[in-house]
């Protein structure tokens, strides 16, 4: 029997940035679902229980802080790994994060993509 493949959901709406997270994460084992605003990836989320969601903050029709409570209001979503990938490294934000439970609060510029790449790899045992 075939082990079930591990699924990431990546909610960028930067599309170049989306594009390279995708195609650094196209590895054996691994389905990446795209999601390019807090609604659809508040969706996905629920409709398809990915073993890891890596978040933005800005995003258009739902922030991501938004669409994090929306999932931990979720039975499912309650459990759910989130780590917040942004631009925003004020306090205010990462605060209102980890108050919401995100596993992780990561700053984009200070994270080379094959470094981001080898952590989600680790957390996910790949």
């Amino acid at each position: 029997m075939e082990e079930r493949k591990k699924i990431l959901l990546i909610i960028e709406d930067d599309a170049t940035l989306s594009r390279a997270l995708k195609d650094a994460f196209a590895i054996p084992g691994l389905d990446v679902l795209m999601a390019s605003d807090g609604i659809m990836g508040l969706e996905m989320a629920i409709a398809r229980h990915p073993d890891l969601i890596l978040l933005d903050i800005v995003l258009p029709k739902m922030n991501g802080i938004e669409m994090l409570k929306k999932l931990r209001q979720d039975s499912w979503g309650k459990g759910a790994r989130v780590i917040i990938l942004t631009n925003l490294s004020e306090q205010e934000k990462i605060a209102d994060a980890l108050e919401s439970d995100a596993y992780e609060y990561l700053v984009k510029v200070e994270w080379e993509l094959p470094a981001l790449v080898k952590k989600i790899r680790a957390l996910l045992a790949l």
